[in-house]
């Protein structure tokens, strides 16, 4: 094989041999490797959730007892303590009642889907006031309301607190945080919340991050299983009609449905926070052709005062002379890196643990790409 000009001659007998082995190089020269995908498949279940199927946030204000003089010191508490005796018959003046022993609390819950009356849910319990700790107390019964005003459970219970809190006449110990505590299956369901989530045979499929290109997969997906029922009106919502054969068995359809494997598709994003130095790129994220310099300079100015002493008896004054030290130190070694067009945030990655720089520095230069417009996708800073 002879080389003339920008060109190959070549020249001799080649065996059938050589000639597979050529064929097979110019084939591993000419067709580029797959490029493995960069979302999984996932269930739908996981990437879109059933509209009308929620949680609801419940509410009340309370009173724990059986504190060990860790409780409120306030008005409100007495107030409380006070009107929970007018109702068994026993009028007291909140004035005339001295306890640390009760705190005034916020109850909270959030009711699951599809409780019936007579089933329980967790609460959290918050101090309201200047209660040091909430350990060994008992939530006394309190309704908890919806945003509509109607009371939907009411809770009552022993507290559990994830730490401990001790304190003597010259220090304090204290794990985590003693003010808030939990009521596990505290809460007693009173009336339960209709989830209509078939709304005249359409089911309507809300999407977690909404996306065109996911909506139209997971409809897709839906139509290759069941037929013609399903289309993507928006990015976020995904109707699907009930199809005959699952009429009276709504939620074995769904759960059919949310078995099923889609590769859900999303923008390219690199997200900054500047207050952590945190860097997050999706794997999406491609990096035009562009160099990148980077370099630190580092500064250290220190002050060393001299003291100048006179000689005795020479009638001279002790005076201080100032001195500065100034260093400069930069960073020397390869600092310019080139990125091809085809980059990949793997090789964003290596090119700029190549340079050294550190997340924080990372942040100034992804800055600088976006405006050079060699970062194809959304630069989110937080």
């Amino acid at each position: 094989m002879n080389m003339n000009g920008g060109g190959f001659i070549m020249k001799g007998i080649f065996t059938k041999k050589a000639i597979f082995a050529l064929a097979a190089i110019s084939v591993c020269l000419c067709v580029p490797a797959l490029a493995a995908p960069v979302q999984p498949m996932v269930r739908v279940k996981d990437i879109a959730t059933v509209e009308g199927v929620r949680e609801n946030q419940l509410v009340g204000m309370g009173l724990v007892v059986g504190l060990q003089g860790t409780g409120d010191k306030g008005p409100m508490a007495m107030q409380m303590m006070s009107n929970m005796t007018q109702q068994f018959g026993v009028t007291m003046d909140p004035k005339q009642i001295k306890s640390k022993n009760a705190a005034v609390v916020t109850v909270t819950c959030q009711l699951p889907p599809f409780l019936s009356p007579g089933q329980n849910a967790d609460v959290l319990v918050s101090a309201m006031g200047d209660a040091k700790s909430l350990e060994g107390g008992v939530l006394l019964q309190t309704p908890l309301k919806a945003a509509n005003g109607k009371v939907y459970a009411v809770a009552q219970g022993p507290l559990t607190i994830g730490g401990w809190s001790q304190s003597g006449a010259a220090s304090t110990a204290k794990k985590n945080v003693v003010t808030v505590g939990r009521v596990p299956s505290g809460a007693i369901i009173e009336q339960g919340v209709n989830m209509g989530y078939t709304d005249n045979g359409v089911v309507n499929l809300l999407m977690r991050n909404s996306d065109f290109t996911t909506a139209q997969r997971v409809a897709s997906a839906i139509n290759q299983k069941f037929g013609t029922i399903a289309y993507a009106p928006d990015a976020g919502r995904v109707s699907v009609k009930l199809p005959a054969s699952y009429s009276n068995s709504p939620a074995a359809f769904i759960a059919s449905i949310e078995g099923m494997t889609v590769r859900p598709d999303s923008v390219a994003k690199v997200v900054v926070n500047e207050r952590t130095g945190t860097v997050v790129m999706g794997g999406n994220v491609r990096i035009g052709n562009v160099s990148v310099a980077h370099g630190n300079l580092t500064v250290k100015v220190s002050e060393n005062p001299q003291v100048s002493q006179p000689n005795a008896f020479s009638g001279g004054r002790t005076a201080v002379t100032p001195r500065t030290d100034i260093a400069v130190d930069e960073e020397q070694g390869p600092q310019l890196v080139e990125l091809p067009t085809t980059s990949t945030v793997a090789d964003l990655t290596n090119a700029m643990n190549a340079v050294g720089a550190a997340p924080r520095d990372l942040l100034a230069i992804l800055q600088a790409m976006d405006e050079a417009g060699a970062l194809h996708g959304t630069l989110v800073i937080q």
